[in-house]
């Protein structure tokens, strides 16, 4: 007689089992993760399942409520202490009879078996490093004078299968008094992230223990955002975030860099910072979770070189100038301990490994996120910053670079740029036939143009421009003509409109009357001209290198990605052309990368295996580079065509005028060669 066919739902893995095998020995040997603290016995209730009725033609299998076994003493007994919904069965007790299609549940949180990423609610599967593990170990007994640690390691591997165990040294004195009060009877978390390594005792508490989490970390330049994740459901249990301290070292990751070397104490300064505020942080979800620091037993960082660098005591002197070269770039093991971080003493800690000099371990987050080396098309990963970190590949190939774009995007450099905040102009619109604009302010519904404005604005009043204001109000003043698609601001107009006014051998546009006034000038517009093309010469560069000339799809990592209008960032020339369906903002895909890599230990060797096959291009050694610049300083190109871009936005006709130093012409050819220099200085 054949044995019967099993097959497990969200995940679509099968077998064939004997009748009789448990559900949850069946979910094991076909790696289908179901979680069971208690090791079968009946106790934590964690590996609840259901059972799927019908008849599947596609799979072949008529499923039934008859083909698993009868409910028995043990979910009798777990039934009559805790809540257990109709139609559920643990599955450590139930067996199987029959053909099964079994229905991992999803919304109970005891065992819910996924983290759906906000971007793309895609599953992730869990698969944690760290296992609770309940033992009922042997008395000791003078005919067998075994240890107490012996024997609990003699009772893992009895029923849990673990050959090779070590334990934390911290932990030996303890482990008579531990078993003595659990009655001989433990819950020890075992630690297990590679296949060959031995697993390693990293905590134990008497009886059962069902509370084990961990903390997924994103350390960027300007911010910190952390989930607290239960690694035992994947659920979130709580996130926040914090301004990193080291700003007041310097805004930007190079000022960071020259503070270290001019100050003797300046690494020290600055990784102390920003351990305190991560263990912080670490107590703020604790307290907002309802979660004791002790059940913290795993952790995952993210961030960029000089963050990653400063986080561990690294001095990031190397990452100041060529060839920016990482003290260690592979991914790194250690004890939370060793951070100073306030957690379980046995916890330990995971650092997704580095691509380059300045593509850091937040951008292997990322692709590890979006999946690049997943795809068959060709897929742009691109985080916006004052360095942007660029990825594009596909299953076949990827590339990587880093490009320096600057901190105009941030607002700096710019004559009424300000950070994002309450107050500030993030969207923008102008009227192609008067000029006029309207825009809306962080913080207010209403556009400048719309009843309720003034009152709805008077708390913050507007202060000044964002980034993604200073996107949309450049790509706007081209699509109405006020500057040519080589960024000069058409004076012509100022006699049609008082939008456009002198400021002395060039012109601006008046966003803003009143105060503060917000102008744009023609600074600003080179300014932000200067920016795009370093990013996107630096994306052209990798395109080359892959002998492609379009990308199928763009996605936009970070904080600032996650407010960028696609179809403004194109008009600019930020990025290539594209269906613009195709182009997406996913948010802090980095920390949604250590968020995975956290729930499963899998995506840390995926990860690592794509990171040492990524393959690593550095702007400043490419002599393509500069030309590549000087096209790009054009709105959207010089040469690029944009025909998807054309199709969903009329772009205006190519009207010339003279160079940034005046408007009758005259300073054209001065202003190209000002162009070569520029892309020679953005190079290094």
């Amino acid at each position: 007689m054949t044995d019967p066919l099993v097959l497990f739902m969200p995940s679509g893995k099968r077998g064939r089992f004997p009748r009789g095998t448990p559900v949850l020995e069946a979910a094991r040997q076909l790696g289908v993760y179901v979680e069971s603290v208690c090791g079968g016995r009946g106790i934590c209730g964690r590996c609840q399942v259901e059972v799927t009725e019908g008849h599947f033609a596609k799979h072949k299998i008529t499923s039934s409520a008859d083909h698993i076994s009868p409910v028995g003493p043990k979910e009798l007994r777990y039934a009559e202490k805790r809540e257990i919904k109709r139609g559920r069965r643990l599955s450590c007790s139930a067996t199987i009879e029959g053909d099964l299609v079994i229905d991992v549940p999803q919304d109970a949180v005891v065992n819910a078996q996924v983290v759906r990423k906000k971007a793309t609610d895609r599953i992730i599967e869990r698969y944690p490093a760290v296992h609770l593990c309940y033992v009922e170990v042997d008395e000791p007994d003078m005919h067998a004078p075994l240890g107490d640690l012996d024997r609990l390691k003699a009772a893992l591997r009895r029923d849990w299968e673990y050959e090779r165990l070590e334990t934390d040294f911290a932990l030996v004195p303890q482990v008579q008094s531990i078993l003595r009060a659990g009655k001989w009877a433990v819950t020890a978390a075992v630690y297990h992230d590679e296949e060959a390594d031995a697993g390693r005792i990293i905590a134990l508490w008497p009886g059962l223990h069902n509370q084990a989490y961990g903390v997924a970390c994103d350390i960027g330049s300007t911010t910190i955002a952390m989930h607290l994740v239960s690694l035992l459901s994947g659920r979130i249990v709580a996130s926040s975030g914090a301004t990193n301290p080291q700003i007041r070292f310097g805004e930007d990751l190079m000022s960071r860099v020259s503070y270290v070397m001019m100050n003797p104490d300046g690494r020290e300064a600055m990784t102390t910072a920003v351990r305190a505020a991560i263990d912080e942080l670490i107590g703020k979800v604790c307290a907002e979770g309802g979660v004791g620091r002790n059940d913290i037993l795993d952790l995952v960082f993210v961030g960029n070189p000089v963050m990653h660098h400063l986080f561990l005591g690294i001095d990031p002197t190397e990452l100041g100038g060529a060839p920016f070269a990482l003290a260690v770039s592979g991914a790194i093991h250690l004890r939370a301990a060793e951070l100073g971080l306030g957690v379980n003493a046995g916890a330990r800690t995971y650092i997704l490994p580095c691509i380059a000099g300045h593509v850091g371990a937040d951008s292997a987050g990322a692709t590890l996120s979006e999946g690049p080396h997943r795809q068959d098309d060709m897929m742009l990963l691109v985080d916006v910053g004052t360095n942007a970190e660029i990825v594009l590949g596909n299953a076949e190939r990827v590339v990587a670079c880093s490009s320096p774009t600057g901190p105009a995007f941030e607002g700096a450099e710019i004559s009424g740029g300000q950070r994002a905040a309450p107050g500030a102009i993030e969207r923008v619109r102008i009227d192609p036939e008067t000029l006029e604009p309207r825009y809306r302010v962080i913080g207010v519904e209403q556009w400048s143009n719309e009843d309720g404005f003034e009152e709805a604005a008077g708390a913050t009043g507007v202060t000044g421009i964002c980034g993604s204001g200073i996107i949309e109000v450049i790509a706007e003043m081209f699509l109405t003509g006020i500057i040519s698609e080589d960024g000069v601001i058409d004076g012509a107009l100022a006699a049609t409109t008082q939008r456009i006014v002198e400021s002395g051998r060039t012109f601006s546009y008046v966003l803003k009357n009143g105060e503060p006034q917000i102008t744009v000038t023609q600074n600003d517009v080179r300014a932000i001209q200067l920016a795009k093309a370093a990013l996107y010469a630096g994306i052209r560069l990798l395109m080359d290198k892959q002998g492609v000339d379009h990308v199928d799809s763009i996605r936009f990592a970070g904080a600032f990605g996650s407010f960028i209008d696609p179809k403004y960032a194109m008009v600019l020339g930020l990025i290539p052309d594209c269906d613009l369906e195709k182009v997406k903002a996913v948010g802090n895909a980095a920390g949604d990368g250590a968020l995975m890599a956290l729930l499963n230990r899998n995506h840390r060797r995926e990860i690592e295996q794509t990171v040492r096959r990524i393959e690593k291009i550095e702007t400043a050694l490419e002599p393509a580079f500069q030309q590549l610049f000087v096209n790009a300083m054009a709105l959207p190109n010089k040469v690029d065509p944009f025909p998807k871009l054309a199709a969903a936005v009329r772009l205006p006709e190519r009207k010339v005028l003279g160079g940034d130093d005046g408007p009758d012409g005259s300073a054209r050819p001065r202003r190209r060669s000002r162009e070569e220099r520029d892309a020679r200085r953005q190079r290094g």
